[in-house]
Order: structure tokens, then sequence, then C-alpha cells
């Protein structure tokens, strides 16, 4: 397989999550390829899992993830996003080239026993992709003993691999909280029943939750994505108002702990001054909880190949959709290098290094092969 021409059209299909039909036929053309034993579809979504059965053994399930987001590609290269608007700024067209790599691998040098999942997923930057997978009800007949992802790492030494034990991202969840009171005559605003001073209350609640020592295990940040009361109607006292924020913790139970105490003092608000309030949950990212035996496999692995090992004391902050699959079996998330001088993830001028695809696919072999 050519990896950089691979990676090259799949950068220029980008297509943001829940819309990667181009992307999943591309995937499943070259899978057809590579003579995986069954290629299996997920119901209502573009995910596809390549299952390479070697019989009876241990099942490894291994993720590569390949929608893109929604930022402009402003890079002059010559394989440009052709959606406007949207581009590969998170390097998933690397990941999945890599998960493509190891599908040839298998092909080309089989393992002596088990079974393996190449999990092709869409929709992880919406933190929808786990969950459908998991309750497509797919893992209940082929349960995995391990699962493993990597996700490249700006900032790193390139090649090199970083990971920890316990939590590797946060837990991240964003809401939308609406407050509905009722609108007035702008020469007359106490007649209005305005949700102003309920906002500004919750807002400076959310926000003194915050912990930002990233050491302390009660590590938490509520960020304020949107405040807004009331419309462009100059004649018109505010009646309605809506905040968003985006809320991670360093792990799922205080960031379930956090959700309980905002929905708590919404509700007493909203009481206290007769509002009608409601709050809509979305883009949840479960903590990536990495297994230690999993976590001592992946530097056995990185120890053999020559790969550098770095430990990471913290988590990362970011979330991550494949902690939904960590919380429910043994595996890990850890990060491959993309070089210290990589712009940030999401960054326009962010591009995935082509030379990482060959050391993914080494590693991710190297762990399916060693006992």
């Amino acid at each position: 397989m050519d990896y950089e021409k691979t990676r090259h059209d799949l950068h220029r299909l980008a297509e943001p999550s829940n819309c990667e039909e181009r992307t999943s036929a591309y995937i499943l053309r070259i899978l057809e390829t590579l003579g995986p034993t069954h290629i299996h579809t997920i119901p209502n979504t573009y995910h596809l899992v390549a299952e390479y059965d070697f019989g009876e053994g241990p099942v490894t399930l291994v993720r590569g993830d390949f929608d893109a987001v929604r930022v402009e590609e402003t890079l002059p290269l010559p394989y440009k996003a052709d959606t406007p608007g949207v581009s590969h700024k998170c390097g998933h067209d690397g990941h999945t080239t890599i998960l493509l790599g190891l599908a040839e691998r298998l092909m080309r040098q089989p393992l002596p026993r088990g079974k393996v999942l190449l999990f092709f997923q869409g929709a992880e930057e919406t933190g929808e992709g786990a969950a459908q997978l998991l309750a497509s009800g797919f893992l209940h007949q082929h349960t995995p003993d391990r699962v493993l992802a990597l996700h490249n790492i700006p900032s790193i030494p390139l090649g090199s691999v970083i990971c920890r034990p316990d939590s590797f991202t946060c837990s991240v969840i964003s809401c939308d909280i609406a407050l509905h009171g009722h609108t007035a005559h702008a020469a007359e605003p106490l007649k209005a029943l305005s949700p102003y001073p309920a906002a500004k209350e919750l807002t400076d609640h959310i926000l003194s939750l915050c912990q930002h020592d990233m050491l302390r295990d009660d590590y938490r940040i509520a960020t304020l994505i949107e405040f807004h009361v009331g419309e462009p109607a100059y004649g018109v006292a505010a009646g309605h108002a809506i905040l968003r924020f985006t809320i991670r913790a360093k792990d799922d139970a205080l960031l379930q702990e956090t959700k309980r105490e905002i929905e708590k003092q919404a509700a007493m608000l909203a009481q206290r001054d007769s509002l009608q309030h409601n709050i809509g949950w979305k883009e949840y990212f479960a903590a990536s909880k990495n297994h230690p035996e999993v976590v001592r496999q992946l530097q056995e692995a990185c120890k053999a190949l020559r790969i550098p090992y770095l430990q990471k004391e913290t988590p990362f902050s970011w979330g991550e959709d494949f902690g939904l699959l960590t919380q429910q079996y043994p595996g890990i998330l850890f990060g491959l290098g993309s070089g210290e001088q990589q712009p940030s993830l999401h960054h326009p001028d962010f591009d995935f290094p082509d030379t990482l695809i060959p050391t993914g696919v080494n590693l991710f072999y190297q762990l399916l092969t060693q006992e």
C-alpha cells in the first residue's frame, strides 16, 4: 500500500461527523483488497469493522477515526480538502491510514491465533461514534479482551510514544441551558420577567466550580461558550436567555457530580425567579481510562521497536470518544508524537506527518503479536 497516497486521498475527502459517506466508501474499497475474514457495517452509521479471524485466542479491537473538523483548509496543499469549511486538522486521515496499513500487514503476516477487529470510526469529534458502536450490540457478539487506539500529539517529539496508566484524557461534556421568562415593551421593563439575574448568578456559580490545578484529583474546568440574553429588538425587554458551557474533569465520577450540581442550581434559580428552564447535555466524552497491564504491554512494544516512551504525569485536558470503550473494556489510548514544531490540533496549519504512518502500523502489529 502507498501510505502517502492513501493519506492524501483521505485528506482530500474530508467530511464532518456523521457525514462521512465518501470516506467510508473509499475505506471499504481498500479493505476489500486486504483479505479480511469479514467486513461488518454498523447500521445507521458510516462505521466499518474489518474482522481478521485467526482461530481461537484473544480478541483485540483497534480503532482508527476518520471524521474531519469544521476548519477551513488554508494550507496550499496539492491534496487540499475539497469540501469548503471542512478539513483534517486533527489527523484522523493519518489514523485511518495507519489502520489500513495494519490491515495490509495482517493479510501479509497473519497472527498465529486470535481475532482482530479493526474499527474504522466516524463521528469521533462529536463524541457519538463509540456510543453508536456500543448501542449497536456488535460487541456483545464479538467481545474484545483489549481495545487499542492512538492519537497523534503535536508538541511531542516526532515518532515518540506518550502514555500513562489510569486517565489519559479528561471526561468532557457540553450543555445548553435555556431560561424562559416573558418579554414586555422596552418602555415598561418591569412588566417583563427577565432571566438575566438568574443567568448571571448561574454563570457565576458554574465558573466558581473551576479548579485549575491538574495535579489535584478535583481538577475540573467550566468554560463559558455563550451568554445570550434577549434579542436585537430595541422595543422589547428581554425574556429569554441561553447559556452554553463545556465542562471537563479529571475523571468521570467528578464530571457526573458536576452535572448534578449544575442541574440542581439551575432548577433552584429558575424556581426562585418563576422561570421555565431546560438543560440539554451533548457531546459527552468519557475519560480514556488506560489499563495498567495494557500500558505495560505498550511499554514492552516500544522497547522492542526502540521507540522512545514518555510517561505523562497528568491527563490531557481534552476529551476523546474512545474513552467510552476503555470504560467498558481493558485497553489504552496512547499518544504518538507528531513533532515539536507541529501546530496544535484543529489549527488551520496542522497537517499529519506521513512519516508517522509506518511507526503506528509497527506499534499496533507489535502489540498484537507479543504475549
